[in-house]
């Protein structure tokens, strides 16, 4: 994905800019998948969790999907049109190359991404692709708080969505109830935040 080529029956196609790959992982039912390796899941830039709907919103799809208002029926029909296209996506990345991060920031990316590679709790630390996720999605929440440089809460934010699922606890850890978003709350609190 990204050198933004696929290939289907020997034949190679070049994917828009824009191509963009969205996984769903549903940590219950595994029949018939399987889960990803540890270096296919390094490719993916952040794990979101989403919990389930409270009472009220998931009464509201449950109704919704009886009548006209189904996902499905508006897709159908053409409602769902895009918000921005290609043009508009590709001039937001650029402009997410001017936003600054100071040398003390990126050294404080790399220190949280080699600490999970020391932790007691944690087997399988984070590669350096997560240092690369790190900033780039500290960068995005300065633009969405219009901001032109990143803040340390900028990076603390996205540590959990970028490390997630770039980390393996160690079995031992696990069974005592320790949870990943844990293991990285701790890692948060060792390591140092750049003044």
């Amino acid at each position: 994905m990204q050198e933004r080529l696929v290939t289907i029956d020997r034949n190679t196609y070049q994917l828009p800019a824009s191509f963009t790959v969205f996984a769903t992982q549903n940590p219950i039912e595994y029949e018939g998948t399987y889960p990803l390796p540890e270096a296919q899941k390094d490719r993916f830039l952040l794990k979101v969790d989403v919990p389930y709907p409270n009472q009220s919103e998931e009464l509201e799809l449950a109704k919704r999907s009886l009548g006209k208002e189904s996902p499905e029926k508006l897709l159908a029909d053409g409602i769902v049109k895009n918000v921005i296209g290609d043009t508009t996506i590709a001039a937001m990345r650029d402009a997410l190359e001017a936003i600054l991060v100071k040398e003390e920031l990126i050294n404080y990316a790399v220190e949280l991404v080699r600490t999970t590679r020391a932790s007691d709790s944690i087997l399988v630390g984070a590669g350096p692709r997560a240092t690369q996720a790190l900033l780039l999605s500290g960068r995005a929440v300065a633009a969405m708080d219009g901001r032109d440089f990143v803040t340390p809460d900028d990076i603390r934010t996205m540590t959990r969505p970028v490390l997630s699922h770039r980390v393996v606890l160690r079995p031992e850890y696990e069974i005592e109830g320790m949870t990943v978003g844990e293991a990285i709350e701790k890692l948060l609190e060792k390591v140092p935040v750049p003044r």
